[in-house]
């Protein structure tokens, strides 16, 4: 009852504060309530600053519209969502790397987009590390969005919905850059994979099947160091072996920090959903997740940077067999969250 007492207070002033041109010209004006997250107990703490950038219902809601968006990119054809599709734990499943605006392709492979709300650097070389600010990187790139704020906010000021829609989440029907942002990584931040069956094995549930647990116990003791915690990574970046790429000139981390020794390394990416997010690695080099194991096992280069983890008791790579691999494979889709795929909450209709 004090709950509601408390809504009718905040709905009048609220209203009365409004301009009266405003209401005049019939924008919808709505309680902004907060947007719960809800996350399991063994999950990390929160990254994203809720204090700074309070979740809220509508600006979750008008985060969704502009991921959505085609204004977002230069000539209105590509979206966020064109290359982070939900199916595919919002990646570009079947692409090496992102395809933007007439046909551009960029140097890296589309990562999922999944508990970014727990991670404290973002992108494959780590160079942003405030989620409100990572939609800056595609939307600028001239071979995906290429677009600026300026251009997004004066298409999007056009359209009746959207100044509903910013005075919804924001009080104001003025629409900026800042509130652009603002809205999309409070999207991005509810986007929570935490349903897996490992998820529901982790909480005692259910049991893994016998393949499955042996899997597991081969992962802790060959992967787990890299992609560790519940969310399958230790958010590090790391020299794993692989040859350059000079198709894509990508030298990782280097183009961040400009020093030698970051050279191909590359942010270690969550195994969450794993089995759907193919093809593997910075530049899509691999489209089977049998393929990345063979190349851990077989395929690792040596050089001055790789990560002392695949350079042990004098061999290359990691050692393991065919069996294990088979293992390792039913122990990795135990990674899937279908709840995470078709939540509608998430979806563009």
């Amino acid at each position: 009852m004090m709950r509601n007492i408390l809504l009718i207070i905040f709905s009048f002033f609220f209203l009365i504060s409004c301009e009266n041109e405003d209401i005049d010209k019939g924008y919808v004006i709505e309680i902004n309530e907060k947007y719960e997250l809800i996350y399991p107990n063994n999950f990390p703490e929160l990254t994203f600053d809720t204090i700074k950038y309070p979740i809220t219902k509508n600006g979750v809601k008008l985060g969704k519209m502009l991921f959505y968006e085609g204004k977002l990119s230069r000539d209105n054809t590509i979206s966020c969502g064109s290359c982070h599709i939900q199916e595919f734990a919002f990646t570009h499943h079947g692409h090496n790397v992102s395809h933007g605006i007439e046909g551009k392709l960029g140097i890296r492979n589309a990562p999922a987009i999944q508990n970014l709300a727990f991670a404290k650097n973002f992108m494959w070389d780590g160079v942003i590390h405030d989620l409100t600010r990572q939609s800056l990187a595609p939307i600028s790139d001239v071979n995906e969005m290429d677009s600026t704020i300026e251009e997004i906010v004066s298409k999007l000021k056009k359209e009746e919905k959207y100044k509903s829609s910013f005075r919804a989440a924001f009080g104001s029907n003025e629409i900026n850059g800042e509130k652009i942002l603002i809205a999309l990584g409070q999207f991005m931040a509810v986007m929570i994979s935490s349903n897996s069956k490992f998820d529901q094995f982790l909480s005692g549930n259910i049991s893994l099947t016998e393949n499955e647990q042996k899997g597991y116990e081969i992962f802790q003791q060959k992967c787990s160091t890299c992609h560790s915690g519940t969310l399958q990574t230790d958010e590090s970046f790391r020299n794993t072996g692989h040859y350059y790429n000079s198709q894509y000139a990508d030298g990782g981390r280097f183009r961040v920090t400009l020093d030698s020794i970051d050279f191909m390394k590359f942010k270690v990416p969550s195994l969450r959903n794993i089995e759907l997010t193919a093809p593997y690695m910075h530049d899509g080099r691999y489209y089977s997740l049998e393929a990345v194991l063979n190349f851990y096992s077989e395929g690792v280069q040596d050089n001055k940077n790789l990560d002392p983890l695949l350079k042990q008791n004098g061999r290359i790579g990691i050692p393991i067999s065919n069996q294990e691999k088979n293992y390792l494979l039913d122990f990795l889709k135990t990674l899937t969250d279908q709840d995470f795929i078709t939540n509608k909450n998430f979806a563009e209709f």
